[in-house]
């Protein structure tokens, strides 16, 4: 069901978050990804969907750039969009790349969309060489769970705003409607078991960041501005042993 709602969906990915329409990729998760990526020559995208990511750190100075998705709306469209990466369609969980072969992989808000999770971080490991980078961006799984976000408490006097955070421990899938007439699916896990299942790869925690967003972001985005202190994102940034 995943890849059939990335499917019909894939146009309107591609008109809301892509091509300078998103705030929040231009003002922090591009300029997150080329600072965390810069240095590494091999990188491979997992996830790229039309391949925004992959193409910034191309241009960013990688001189070999893959990614894989497996939307065939979102790859087709990658390859017209070139920019120097190439695109290939395939699963998360069985990435068609030799072992050891990419110095760096990055994997921007996808993981919470896949369900073979152990697998898709197994073979981030395999294709990772001895001390390659994986940068894991995730919607904070802690505090983006669904059924949190504000909540105007009018009971209290005087009352009170605060924000809800909805079950957090139970990993639970659901399929939510994020505009009028799109659908889609989300995998929802503790902060935990993401760590662990890296620790199990093979991967080391080198840094964990949570930030907040950018003046830029916000100049662009002033609805976020009462929720600043609540971090949208979480970035692992792990190593190969």
């Amino acid at each position: 069901m995943t890849d059939e709602l990335w499917e019909r969906h894939a146009v309107w990915w591609q008109q809301q978050f892509t091509a300078g329409a998103d705030p929040e990729y231009e003002e922090q998760i591009l300029p997150l990804a080329r600072e965390w990526l810069n240095g590494f020559p091999r990188v491979l995208e997992v996830g790229t969907g039309e391949g925004q990511v992959a193409r910034a750190v191309a241009a960013g100075g990688a001189s070999r750039v893959m990614g894989i998705d497996p939307t065939t709306a979102q790859i087709v469209e990658a390859r017209r969009r070139g920019g120097g990466p190439w695109y290939v369609q395939a699963e998360a969980a069985r990435l068609p790349v030799v072992s050891g072969s990419f110095d760096a992989v990055v994997a921007c808000l996808v993981f919470e969309h896949i369900d073979a999770l152990d697998e898709a971080i197994g073979e981030v490991a395999r294709v990772l060489r001895p001390g390659g980078r994986f940068v894991l961006f995730l919607n904070h799984p802690l505090l983006q769970t669904p059924g949190s976000g504000w909540i105007d408490d009018q009971v209290l006097d005087p009352p009170e705003q605060y924000w809800r955070v909805g079950p957090y421990l139970p990993e639970s899938s659901s399929v939510e409607e994020v505009e009028k007439g799109v659908h889609i699916r989300f995998v929802h896990r503790p902060l935990s078991r993401y760590l662990n299942a890296l620790a199990d790869a093979g991967l080391a925690l080198e840094r964990m960041l949570e930030p907040a967003p950018p003046p830029g972001f916000l100049a662009r985005a002033p609805e976020y501005e009462d929720a600043a202190s609540i971090p949208r994102l979480a970035v692992i940034i792990t190593r190969r042993g």
